[in-house]
């Protein structure tokens, strides 16, 4: 092979990004090292109190000891027995320990690799099941980038430009975000409900609509969650038309809302749950869950997978769940939860330019306003890039350029490490002003 003088691939790479594509967008500059329970730190030395979590993925922070235990010794045992060919003992043990974490009578799953796929199984699942081609989503959803889940994806418009038509037979409905609709809960959750019962009257005929498909909490919209009324409603209609309630538990679940499952709030029972990003700590996996009686009624063969299901990765996923359990970090979730929600809502008094703080648990929200009430992506953007230089990171979301800041710790956080990241976004709040 000729000598390249440009290869440097024995040269380290700290801080170079040519070879990677131009259209991802990274929110930090910083080279990561290592990491460890909510820290990382960069090639640099520097530490980060990461209120990130690789957005809600790790969990259980970064590096648990017994999920790193429990990986590296599946991996020298065997990293990928594919499934659809061989059982193998990981995967055994993982459905039996999550099928015991479903609510109702859910006692099937399918795993996958990441959240966008398994939402793709339950569009599959929803239409064979019930031989009904529409889907019903609703305003402001997050569900994956690949095609099928991006039809059922109205969080932002970024997300779909330049990729129309999408994928037919999806239909979308009004979903009760308080703060943009500008009324209270009651008053958004009856609108909401009007609105699908007309569309079920005028543009998808039940006897056409397969699922109502619906994130309890919604992420990348900002951190809305829905009302009980909205879901029990969304669950009488359901049952009313023989429609399948499909939650989307994907950055919610597994704990981040201070409850195991976020639709636990809303006291209803769904059809099929999907879960993913802290399923597995870190490793690439995703699941949904329904009924053995509904997973059947699928037909053989549309669901599979190259790496669904992998060796290690469920190893992983079955630590996730003893960790979650042992150090009780569902209500470490709610009771620092609460106290990240206090703190934010006394530092909103200060400065009204956080136009609204909202979410659940360890799902909290800020969404930043200009001088005229409207939408701030670029102050949002400033206020992250002023908590990084001090140690702290933050991510955004919301379609309005970014308008909202997100609080995502790990569930293993702390009091004294929220203090610490209220302490940096107030002053990082007040170096941004007036820019």
């Amino acid at each position: 092979m000729a000598h390249n003088p440009n290869h440097q691939d024995a040269q380290p790479l700290a801080g170079k990004t040519g070879h990677l594509s131009p259209l991802l967008k990274q929110s930090s500059d910083v080279v990561v090292s290592h990491g460890e329970g909510a820290y990382i730190h960069d090639t640099a030395g520097k530490r980060y109190l990461d209120f990130t979590s690789g957005i809600g993925v790790t969990a259980t922070g970064h590096c648990h000891p017994k999920v790193v235990a429990a990986a590296q010794a599946q991996a020298g045992k065997l990293v990928h027995g594919q499934y659809a060919i061989v059982k193998h003992q990981p995967m055994l043990e993982l459905v039996d320990r999550l099928s015991r974490r479903m609510p109702g009578d859910i006692d099937s799953l399918f795993f996958s690799n990441a959240g966008t796929e398994a939402v793709e199984a339950s569009l599959r699942l929803a239409r064979h099941a019930t031989g009904r081609p529409n889907i019903i989503t609703f305003q402001g959803g997050f569900h994956g980038r690949t095609m099928g889940a991006l039809s059922v994806t109205t969080s932002s418009v970024g997300l779909r430009a330049g990729l129309q038509p999408m994928m037919g037979g999806v239909v979308v409905a009004p979903f009760p975000n308080t703060y943009r609709l500008g009324w209270d809960e009651k008053t958004a959750t009856d609108f909401c409900l009007r609105e699908l019962d007309n569309i079920l009257a005028t543009y998808s005929s039940p006897c056409e609509t397969a699922a109502m498909l619906v994130e309890p909490i919604q992420g990348e919209s900002g951190y809305v969650p829905a009302s009980t009324a909205f879901m029990q409603g969304l669950r009488e209609r359901c049952d009313q038309h023989k429609l399948l309630l499909i939650v989307d538990e994907v950055q919610s679940g597994y704990g981040r809302s201070g409850r195991f499952w976020a639709h636990e709030y809303f006291d209803v029972h769904p059809d099929v749950v999907i879960t993913a990003k802290g399923l597995a700590s870190g490793f690439p996996l995703s699941a949904i869950g329904a009924t053995e009686e509904l997973m059947g009624r699928g037909w053989p063969g549309s669901q599979g997978g190259t790496y669904g299901g992998n060796a290690v990765a469920c190893a992983a996923a079955v630590a996730t769940l003893q960790v979650i359990d042992e150090e009780g970090l569902v209500e470490n979730a709610a009771e620092q939860g609460a106290h990240l929600r206090q703190r934010l809502e006394q530092i909103q008094a200060s400065f009204p330019e956080i136009g609204d703080v909202r979410g659940k648990g360890l799902m909290q929200g800020t969404e930043m306003i200009n001088a005229d009430g409207k939408p701030d992506g670029d102050r949002a953007l400033r206020i992250i890039k002023a908590a990084e230089k001090r140690g702290l990171l933050l991510i955004r979301c919301g379609a309005y350029g970014g308008q909202v800041v997100r609080w995502l710790p790990p569930l293993v956080i702390n009091r004294e490490q929220i203090d610490f990241a209220m302490d940096v976004f107030e002053e990082a709040l007040k170096e941004t002003r007036g820019h």
